[in-house]
């Protein structure tokens, strides 16, 4: 007979504590496979975020980390806000001349390229301040899905599972038009087709009265646009309260201009202005409103960030410098921060969950070493029978560790199962929440440490009770 069949047999024999033993072992592992597996999730939803579609964000001096969690994860508040003059300046030529019907007097420095815009692919108006229950509210321009290429690794665009895109100008909702995230929709109940209104400056905050039709609902994508709620810039800076007062001078200078409270907007003494086609602040007009609300003036609009692609990625390196230089804001790139934020807080926090989980393991398998050893004194009698049979010292202590490696890796098989079990049952879930598809084969390259690591263990607890078999007194055992 076989030592491992030996091995089995004792196992048997003690059947109900062996089950308990391996169960102990088994609720380890399934943390452990549980914990990597978790691991590997915010590390590839990191990985994911880093990747945006856009390699710079540029907002008001401040906080590094505080105006990438603000533009990137929408948590925190804006710094302050940028003169949106300056996110002129990384537009073409032909955008910015576009701009100036929204004027209230002529501005010949629209007659030229932004200073940035030779090394601008894509520029993005990013505007925040009023929420929709817990979730931000961004004014932003239809670039955000029209252009921007969130996954450029794979190509990947945002898509929408219902409806469209907001539009600059729509003859039936006006400016006033808004798309959601996937999980914004989910957890409100919110239909294409609604309106739904804001509240301003936190999610307690007094309503504005203005209600947006929703067009668009995304597909997840795991990105924190799904916790999202964008709306046309137009249509935001429309809002009571978020037009910049103007300064005194910008007013005696407007000869003749007077606003509308309601709207925000300036009645300017050029009729050809006041009835001119609405220009997107990155795009050519859709189409002129003929009654409405007419767009906010550039003296009254303000952004709270832009977020720039670069023509080449060497660009970024010279903007950002020239950007962080100057006066007025502050360029970050996105990718570094969030790097730094997962290494410094979330690895942090992830490694000491391991560690618990591997100190959990740990006393599964002292719970082995306690349960064959306490077998001991009932098993002296076999122990000496074996050996008068002519098993050697050697013989015997190899079959009580061949029992604690045996109950090692039944409890770590059936750990794993039970790990990626719980995995499967909540990877639908997982999906809609960071993107990450998990399947129940989808095996994190650490896992592959976990065999030799409970062999070694197994060994390492059994060598206690093996070496009292080892030392057991036949003739002792045997007359007793």
């Amino acid at each position: 007979m076989s030592l491992f069949r030996i091995a089995w047999r004792s196992i048997q024999q003690r059947g109900l504590a062996s089950i308990l033993t391996a169960f102990s072992m088994a609720l380890g592992v399934t943390l452990v496979v549980s914990v990597l597996s978790i691991h590997g999730i915010v590390s590839e939803s990191f990985t994911k975020n880093r990747s945006l579609g856009y390699n710079m964000i540029v907002g008001a001096k401040g906080g590094r980390l505080q105006l990438t969690l603000n533009t990137v994860y929408y948590l925190s508040q804006p710094v302050e806000n940028v003169p949106y003059d300056y996110y002129l300046e990384f537009l073409p030529l032909e955008q910015r001349r576009a701009q100036q019907q929204l004027a209230r007097r002529p501005r010949p420095d629209l007659a030229r390229e932004g200073e940035f815009a030779p090394y601008t692919e894509i520029a993005i108006p990013v505007c925040l301040g009023d929420y929709f229950g817990h979730f931000r509210v961004v004014g932003t321009t239809t670039a955000m899905f029209d252009d921007l290429v969130y996954d450029p690794q794979h190509g990947k665009k945002y898509e929408f599972a219902d409806g469209r895109n907001f539009k600059h100008w729509d003859e039936e909702h006006g400016f006033f038009e808004a798309v959601l995230g996937a999980t914004v929709a989910r957890e409100m109940n919110v239909k294409v087709g609604q309106e739904i209104q804001f509240t301003h400056g936190d999610p307690e905050g007094s309503g504005h009265g203005r209600g947006f039709t929703v067009t668009g609902i995304l597909k997840p994508t795991g990105m924190p646009n799904d916790r999202a709620v964008f709306v046309n810039m137009e249509g935001f800076y429309l809002m009571e309260g978020h037009a910049k007062p103007v300064k005194d001078d910008e007013e005696q200078a407007d000869a003749g201009g007077t606003t509308d409270p309601d709207s925000g907007n300036s009645d300017s003494a050029d009729s050809d202005s006041a009835d001119s086609t609405p220009t997107d602040t990155a795009e050519s007009a859709d189409s002129a409103p003929t009654k409405g609300p007419q767009p906010l003036p550039l003296e009254e609009r303000e952004v709270t960030a832009i977020l720039v692609k670069t023509a080449n990625p060497i660009f970024a390196i010279g903007m950002e410098n020239t950007i962080n230089e100057g006066p007025v804001a502050q360029a970050v790139p996105p990718f570094g921060e969030i790097a730094k934020l997962f290494e410094n807080i979330v690895g942090p926090i992830q490694f000491v969950l391991l560690l618990l989980t591997a100190m959990i393991c740990l006393v599964s398998g002292i719970s082995i070493l306690v349960s064959i050893y306490n077998s001991m004194n009932d098993r002296r009698r076999d122990i000496a029978v074996m050996r008068a049979l002519g098993a050697g010292r050697s013989t015997v202590m190899t079959i009580i560790l061949f029992e604690s490696i045996l109950l090692s890796l039944a409890g770590g098989a059936f750990g794993w199962l039970a790990g990626h079990t719980l995995n499967w049952l909540a990877s639908g879930r997982i999906e809609q929440q960071t993107g990450v598809t998990l399947g129940f084969f989808d095996i994190v390259p650490a896992e592959a440490l976990l065999i030799p690591a409970l062999m070694l263990l197994a060994v390492l607890v059994g060598l206690l009770p093996a070496l009292a078999a080892y030392r057991t007194d036949v003739s002792k055992s045997l007359n007793s």
